[in-house]
């Protein structure tokens, strides 16, 4: 049993013995003792003043007593107004402490056949265009998503969704029709994302030149309403995307010549993407396709006009009416039979529950689609599909980058693999100014850095809330001091080095002495360890990663001014010594696990 239920128990069994009441254990407020105060645990007895008819001082002063007279677990008390502050045992923290250093998965829940299965879609790339920073924050908040539903014990899929049709791909197409030369990945040198995303500027360099060119002579003497009257009258006009349009139309036609251009392209685009995921360390189960599932979509909204849940205006297009929800019309279908987003997503959906049995259904995406997963789930709702009502969007704020602080493609998209090729290279600049890699080969070095640099990113990310905007700055996330990624690499590192000097003197971190004296500062420590199951659940029910991240580095600071005030190898008294070594050594496997569901790697050496 937990410490915390134990002291809310025997409450329970105070109140009744000194004012004969029953209460139950969820009415007993247990917490943290402030760092101000003397004790581990602090009851709350204002609730109790009704049953006591006494003061609170005095009540907190008997059911303290009566703690200390009747429970092994306490040694001491002392009351501070309505708060009763209870120092718990010595033998007790030792107890904690084994208990955690003899479980390798503490704090994890292994999933059984029977437990809930949920599916967490990220990542959504187009094919259009290599994945960028925003790509960054969704993959690494649904990869640490999925590992923290695991680690809580469900059965978790990890899914994708590539946008790999459209008319954002027959631009691409079409520029490279036009203006490629025959050019392939092998030919440029260039990874095959990046080169597809040169050709969708392309496009749009030639369609911004084209419509400036269809502009009337006298434009700019119009006023600002019939400026953009007239830019869209060009934007319509424009030859270029009639053409991307006409292309869009011969691949859902199954144009052979299209769909061989298309297949070819997207394939240089897979290769890219599989190469910036495994740098980013991120996986998925099944990925799906929406040149797979948009004709799913299409299928079920036809299916739903003929069941009057839809409707067909005067130009052909279908649509939505969601006024009786307190929104507007949603399209569903264009005039010219092509699908959107929306229709994409609910043959998706369908697609998915019907090749996993789903307990839940949770999609990564910007708050900017905040909009759109309202509607989709009323649609899967009014469709029949009974899990509609139930879909989870995890929305997450944008990430930027401080003004010039980065490179980027096109002026205004970060690239994912330029932002992690910096990241590294800071790394290795900052690490090269501290004097941390001398001695290491370079093989040694660079694997180093690759992990100081990937832990900076990743934990500079997630250590935000994820429904919060952001500003990225690479130098500030290497700093080795202060809420950064390689501040806890670094104190994993350290504990790892203890426990080599360890291992050659021939001492063990098998046991806890059971006889050991132990200090506040490291019963602090074993309080805030036996805490981490209860933080990964917690990062579970409120979808929230910080919440891990965060601990990590309250823990890796508790644990540095612990090693600053605490000798652990000059120690001369050998049970404190064996005690500290295994104190250390949780602390390390406890950091080690928290940053794992994260997909931050942890270092050996630093």
């Amino acid at each position: 049993m937990k410490i915390e239920s134990l002291i809310a128990r025997m409450t329970v069994d105070a109140v009744m013995a000194l004012y004969g009441q029953n209460i139950e254990a969820g009415q007993v407020q247990v917490q943290k003792t402030k760092k101000e105060f003397e004790g581990n645990l602090t009851v709350v007895v204002f609730p109790f003043l009704k049953m006591s008819h006494k003061g609170p001082e005095q009540t907190a002063e008997e059911i303290g007593q009566w703690l200390q007279d009747n429970v092994e677990a306490v040694s001491s008390f002392n009351v501070i107004k309505g708060f009763l502050n209870i120092v718990i045992s010595d033998s007790v923290w030792l107890e904690m402490l084994s208990q955690i250093n003899a479980d390798a998965d503490f704090g994890m829940k292994k999933a059984t056949e029977e437990s809930p299965l949920v599916m967490i879609e990220y990542s959504s790339p187009n094919t259009n265009k290599p994945l960028h920073l925003g790509h960054v924050r969704n993959n690494l908040l649904g990869g640490a998503l999925a590992n923290i539903m695991t680690a809580n014990g469900f059965r978790v899929v990890k899914t994708n969704i590539v946008n790999d049709r459209g008319i954002h791909i027959c631009k691409s197409m079409l520029a490279w029709l036009k203006w490629g030369n025959g050019a392939t990945p092998e030919s440029t040198g260039k990874k095959g994302d990046h080169l597809i995303g040169d050709y969708y500027v392309e496009f749009d360099k030639h369609f911004r030149a084209e419509v400036k060119s269809l502009l009337p002579a006298d434009y700019d003497q119009l006023d600002e309403k019939a400026q953009e009257e007239a830019k869209s009258k060009a934007e319509k006009e424009s030859p270029l995307m009639q053409e991307a349009h006409d292309m869009l139309v011969k691949w859902e036609a199954g144009d052979s010549e299209v769909r061989a251009l298309w297949e070819k392209m997207n394939s240089w685009v897979y290769a890219g993407f599989d190469e910036t995921y495994r740098r980013l360390g991120v996986s998925f189960d099944k990925i799906y396709y929406e040149s797979q599932t948009y004709l799913e979509g299409k299928s079920k909204v036809m299916e739903g006009l003929e069941k009057g849940l839809f409707f067909r205006k005067e130009d052909g297009s279908v649509w939505a009416d969601l006024t009786e929800n307190g929104l507007d019309q949603k399209l569903l279908l264009r005039s010219d039979g092509t699908s959107v987003y929306m229709t994409q997503d609910i043959g998706t959906a369908k697609l998915r529950f019907q090749d996993f049995p789903i307990d839940r259904m949770i999609y990564v995406v910007g708050n900017e689609q905040n909009y759109h997963f309202q509607v989709l789930s009323i649609l899967l709702d009014r469709l029949g599909f009974k899990w509609g009502k139930d879909l989870v969007h995890f929305s997450y704020g944008m990430v930027e980058l401080p003004e010039g602080k980065m490179k980027s493609r096109e002026g205004t998209v970060v690239d994912a693999d330029d932002l992690m090729d910096e990241m590294i290279e800071t790394a290795r600049q900052t690490s090269a100014e501290l004097g941390k890699l001398d001695g290491m080969s370079d093989e040694e070095v660079d694997e180093i850095m690759r992990i100081v640099g990937m832990g900076a990113l990743k934990y500079f990310i997630l250590k935000v809330d994820a429904r919060k905007n952001m500003t990225f700055n690479p130098k500030e996330s290497i700093d080795f001091n202060g809420n950064t990624g390689p501040f806890i690499q670094y104190t994993y590192a350290r504990i790892r080095s203890i426990m080599r000097k360890a291992d050659a003197e021939g001492l063990k971190c098998s046991e806890v002495p059971s006889m050991a004296a132990i200090s506040e500062k490291e019963t602090g420590l074993v309080q805030m360890l036996n805490s981490f199951p209860d933080v990964v659940s917690q990062a579970a029910v409120d979808y929230n990663p910080s919440v891990i991240a965060n601990y990590c580095y309250d823990l890796a600071k508790e644990f540095n001014q612990f090693y600053h005030d605490f000798s652990i190898m000059h120690e001369p008294d050998l049970t404190l010594k064996s005690m500290r070594l295994v104190l250390a050594s949780c602390v390390g496997k406890v950091l080690r696990n928290g940053m794992g569901l994260l997909g931050i790697e942890m270092p050996e050496r630093m």
